[in-house]
């Protein structure tokens, strides 16, 4: 297959895979909306589904999406780097600020990448933080009794 046939599939699946990404999360966020919105908008808790797929499942899918776009965006990336490194050393012809430059956008990718595996969760036990109401566990809603 020629490269320019390549690179154009791997742009449309980028696009369709960002599509994804910002429609599901549309979805997740004012449709299929958390249990404390849930109570707001239809007055209990009820479970919303899109599909047959709740909002932990479309935001699994979600998530796997974003994989995929990952592993496309460092194919598009090595199959366009010799035109990368070019327009890079056209517009930094200084070579060590090249380097300077270059080491700073690799720290803070790595950095944005691997966040989420080095800090820890706050752990908050059910019903501390709200007064001596207890949270129900179906909805997060603060209520007096369990269900």
């Amino acid at each position: 297959m020629k490269k320019s046939k390549l690179n154009l599939i791997i742009d449309m699946l980028l696009l369709l895979c960002i599509a994804a990404i910002g429609g599901i999360g549309l979805l997740i966020k004012y449709v299929l909306v958390p249990g404390e919105q849930r109570w707001e908008i239809y007055g209990r808790n009820v479970g919303l589904f899109f599909w047959k797929l709740n909002r932990h499942q479309w935001g699994t899918i979600h998530l796997v999406i974003g994989f995929v776009l990952l592993a496309l965006l460092v194919l598009h990336i090595v199959l366009h780097w010799s035109t990368i490194v070019g327009i890079y050393r056209k517009l930094i012809p200084n070579r060590l600020a090249g380097w300077i430059v270059a080491f700073v956008l690799i720290a803070l990718t790595t950095i944005l990448l691997a966040f989420s595996c080095l800090v820890k969760p706050e752990i908050l036990e059910r019903g501390q933080g709200q007064g001596k109401e207890a949270s129900c566990d179906l909805c997060e809603k603060p209520c007096d009794s369990q269900l």
